[in-house]
């Protein structure tokens, strides 16, 4: 009787393993179906890090960034673009007019400490992260139309989301990596914001570090490499369609290097096994080295347009010129400012011929938000002459510039970021252009920082004219800029006045739409917004936008497990390393 008593006890207290995350066949053209494992993939990285705090970095790869990989309640299918469950058990429950979502998670998954993965870690990390003492660069996830969203333990294994209105990335959004309530959260509980800011510095032994995703960091030399172990906790609920745990892979780890051409340098030497290409030279030093018989690798050029654009933004806010803010306002202007740009000079000469013509603020990558109605004002100098003479701008001045009634020549200033030669020499292909009809552009490339203390101030007399610069990122949900369309953002670049007012019908209308959009579930109801917003962003031309490059993929072909080819695009990558294996 004891002993029975005592075995029902023990087995009260054991938790079970629920079933894994299986990774579909279909994920990858090459299946490792000869089970090889260990090995390492070696990446690399143009900047060195700043730390392990995934609470308080913010730079494109990180430490933490790495250890997240694989972690989240959902994940993207990339055959067809749907979320299905990953950390989570199953889809969630939905009510309250599709602003609650109740989540079960897998039970049995572990962080790589060996401590359990519970509801709790998820409200800890989503608690932290609002609070605005921590500068998480993650802040803005987590409010919606600047409402928090809630997070809420139901049970040690269910989670409740509450949104303020339906959302149409809301899936997206409750995908974030949980981190452990038992280190962040015991430390947030007794010192608040300075205490989890103080945690994982660089000074951090990696054997404390504790990683919920598929790598854990292992070393790390300052300046020089950075490598991280196969979580094998993470093995135990992620497995391959036939099984096998992954990753495969034993190590993944970074070469810190101090530029791009360092980068290019260690993969044609073999160095390294990934390398991003940015132009035609680099393209053509690969397959030189491929050709020569000097490295065994893989290059497909011109995979998809990648997720990027550059553009130029006119002030609206310069009290302090009348004139100039007249000019900048006036929609004629900025359409005829499009149709100086000529994009496909641009992508020969600045890009190598590789890249693709940009028009509005989605990239041509997020193909199902491009839409015919919207209009394109393409390169045409006599339409540019003719939009500037109805403005009045009828004659030149006896050095070929337009000038007004009072003899003022039609000129503006307009900067970049100096070292970046592709803004350059879009910016100087532009001036070119404008001085073909008689505009006259005074073109700076000045310090960064400065231009994006100009970019992002606010005002009725901010300090620019106009502004070429650059923005990528985005996501094939609902592509529209959460900072960049709505007005009051600080990327609605054109019109930043101090109390964030929308200043035409078309910014009202634009704002609105994208709230609507984002909040639309349906998708066809939400593309049908995005083409009513994309139409309205394009004649309103706030923005000139010009040009993006284009993703080219190439890998040592000593690894395995990449996509099919019909998979790939500048969006989901051209593999997932947990399917990546060394052959």
């Amino acid at each position: 009787m004891k002993k029975a008593l005592m075995l029902a006890l023990a087995l009260g207290t054991s938790s079970s393993l629920a079933a894994p995350f299986v990774y579909p066949a279909a994920w990858t053209a090459e299946a490792n179906t000869a089970n090889k494992r260990g090995g390492e993939f070696r990446n690399y990285t143009i900047s060195d890090f700043k730390g392990f705090n995934p609470f308080t970095t913010s730079e494109a790869t990180s430490i933490s960034g790495t250890m997240e990989s694989g972690a989240g309640l959902f994940i993207q299918d990339p055959t067809n673009d749907k979320f299905i469950p990953k950390m989570a058990e199953a889809m969630p429950v939905v009510s309250n007019s599709g602003k609650r979502f109740v989540v079960k998670i897998r039970q049995g998954m572990k962080f790589s400490d060996g401590q359990e993965i519970t509801a709790d870690d998820w409200v800890t990390t989503a608690t932290i992260h609002k609070d605005d003492k921590v500068g998480s660069n993650s802040y803005d996830s987590f409010f919606q139309n600047k409402k928090p969203i809630t997070v809420k333990k139901i049970d040690k294994y269910t989670l409740q989301f509450d949104f303020a209105q339906s959302s149409a990335s809301a899936y997206a959004t409750m995908a974030y990596t949980p981190w452990p309530d038992h280190i962040f959260g015991d430390a947030y509980r007794k010192g608040g914001a300075e205490a989890v800011k103080k945690l994982w510095s660089l000074a951090t032994p990696p054997a404390q570090i504790v990683s919920p995703g598929a790598w854990v960091l292992s070393g790390y030399q300052a300046g020089e490499r950075a490598v991280f172990k196969r979580n094998t906790q993470y093995g135990e609920w992620n497995k391959d369609s036939r099984g096998n745990a992954v990753p495969y892979l034993e190590n993944y780890s970074y070469r810190i290097v101090k530029d791009i051409n360092a980068g290019l340098a260690a993969y044609l030497a073999g160095q390294i096994d990934t390398f991003g290409p940015r132009n035609a030279d680099d393209l053509a030093q690969i397959k030189k080295a491929i050709d020569g018989g000097n490295l065994k690798a893989t290059l497909i050029p011109n995979v998809s347009p990648a997720a990027t654009s550059q553009w130029i933004t006119f002030n609206w806010n310069k009290s302090g010129d009348p004139a100039k803010q007249k000019l900048f306002r006036d929609v004629r202007f900025r359409r005829a400012m499009s149709h100086i740009a000529n994009r496909q000079a641009m992508i020969q000469l600045a890009l190598g011929g590789l890249g693709t013509e940009n028009y509005y603020s989605v990239y041509p990558v997020f193909k199902n938000y491009i839409f015919d109605s919207a209009p394109k004002y393409r390169y045409n100098l006599a339409e540019a002459s003719k939009l500037l003479a109805q403005m009045g701008y009828t004659k030149k001045n006896a050095q070929g510039w337009l000038v007004d009634g009072q003899g003022k020549v039609l000129e503006f200033n307009m900067s970049t970021n100096a070292g970046n030669n592709v803004r350059e020499q879009l910016g100087r292909i532009f001036a070119d252009e404008a001085k073909k009809v008689g505009v006259k552009v005074n073109f700076t490339p000045i310090d960064f920082n400065t231009l994006v203390g100009q970019l992002q101030s606010k005002g009725e007399n901010r300090p620019f004219d106009a502004i070429l610069l650059g923005l990528s990122g985005g996501t094939n949900t609902w592509p529209f800029g959460v900072n960049v369309v709505p007005c009051g953002t600080n990327l609605h670049t054109y019109n930043n006045p101090t109390n964030g007012a929308c200043l035409t019908s078309q910014e009202t209308l634009m704002t609105k739409l994208f709230y609507q959009g984002q909040s639309t579930v349906d998708d066809a109801a939400r593309r049908k917004i995005g083409e009513q917003l994309l139409k309205t962003e394009a004649e309103l031309q706030g923005v000139v936008y010009l040009v993006g490059g284009n993703y080219h993929v190439t890998f040592n072909e000593r690894l395995g497990g990449e996509f099919a080819r019909n998979m790939m695009d500048a969006y989901y990558g051209n593999r997932m390393t947990d399917l990546t294996f060394i052959k």
